[in-house]
């Protein structure tokens, strides 16, 4: 009986360590601290709901092991549906990419399940986002790039995301963006459905600041650093982000260096027209990442129009929609 309990209380203890990271520091949160929660049956639980909260998961989790397994790792995402947390954290232990999806969070008024792919696409930025890195995670501003860089575009073309719950409105700025960036409807359609998914977590980050200035496409964040960022962005530089993410023509292919933030991105010195990390976080190391190739016209933003485009109906049909 003894030698039962005794071995029970080790299985526990192994279970514990398994879900925790190696130490707080090594634990980077999609959110800055903060003491809200959100119980399982709260008055306040009005965002997504516990399949839905797993469905999301499911595809991340079906697109990104192999990928994960491939580098000799352990893709290990820790379904925490009954923590009121409201937060998410990635952290490493040995060989596994730990993502630590909280409930707390999934269940607030602002997140869809869209907006909740979009932080499980950011916590696994923090291991697969490549530089500007912060030790073995890639920063903050970074892992956002990250999730609209990459991750989205394959979560919105699977067709599990064809459940998945989102912003009902449209956005003409991005609609526009990505009309002008992509000529396949397909890719418009994905592009403007991760910026929505980055429009709604910005919301997110309104209310939790309790902030009286809305986010918006067409308000861009006009700082610009003087060295890299590597905290939590503002509201508006991560809405930013999440756009230009969207934006970044790069194939998903392309791989990401761990060392060069220009590699695998888009930048102005590689040709690209759109797609840059914003300027309110990200310092290039090399300046003439800011420069485009000599006989290349300046890129003029896309203007928004009243009347949305091709794109959005597109997004209506197909893996986008």
């Amino acid at each position: 009986m003894k030698r039962n309990i005794l071995l029970s209380a080790v299985s526990a203890m192994l279970l514990g360590a398994a879900l925790m990271p190696a130490s707080a520091s090594d634990c980077t949160g999609f959110l800055p601290p903060n003491d809200l929660k959100i119980p399982v049956g709260s008055i306040d639980a009005r965002g997504i709901i516990e399949t839905q909260f797993n469905e999301v998961i499911n595809t991340v989790e079906k697109i990104y092991k192999p990928v994960v397994a491939a580098q000799g790792k352990v893709l290990q995402i820790n379904r925490l549906w009954t923590d009121a947390t409201v937060n998410a954290n990635a952290s490493q232990s040995g060989n596994r990419y730990i993502l630590n999806m909280y409930g707390g969070l999934a269940r607030h008024e602002a997140i869809t399940m869209d907006g909740f792919a979009l932080v499980v696409c950011h916590e696994l930025g923090h291991h697969l986002g490549g530089a500007p890195k912060g030790g073995w995670a890639s920063n903050e501003g970074q892992s956002d790039y990250f999730a609209n860089l990459k991750c989205l575009k394959q979560v919105f073309s699977d067709a599990a995301s064809l459940t998945f719950t989102r912003m009902a409105a449209g956005d003409e700025v991005a609609e526009r963006g990505c009309e002008a960036t992509y000529s396949a409807p397909q890719e418009r359609a994905v592009c403007v459905r991760s910026a929505m998914a980055g429009k709604s977590v910005a919301y997110l980050f309104q209310i939790l600041r309790k902030e009286t200035v809305v986010p918006r496409f067409d308000t861009p964040d006009p700082s610009v650093v003087t060295a890299m960022f590597s905290d939590h962005p503002a509201t508006q530089c991560r809405m930013d982000t999440y756009l230009q993410g969207s934006l970044c023509s790069q194939p998903v292919s392309a791989p990401l260096s761990s060392t060069n933030p220009a590699v695998g991105t888009c930048t102005r010195s590689a040709g690209f027209q759109a797609g840059f990390r914003p300027l309110c976080w990200y310092k290039p190391a090399n300046a003439a990442e800011l420069l485009p190739p000599a006989n290349t016209p300046a890129f003029r933003a896309p203007a928004a129009f009243a009347e949305p485009g091709p794109a959005f109906s597109v997004l209506k049909a197909g893996y986008a929609w």
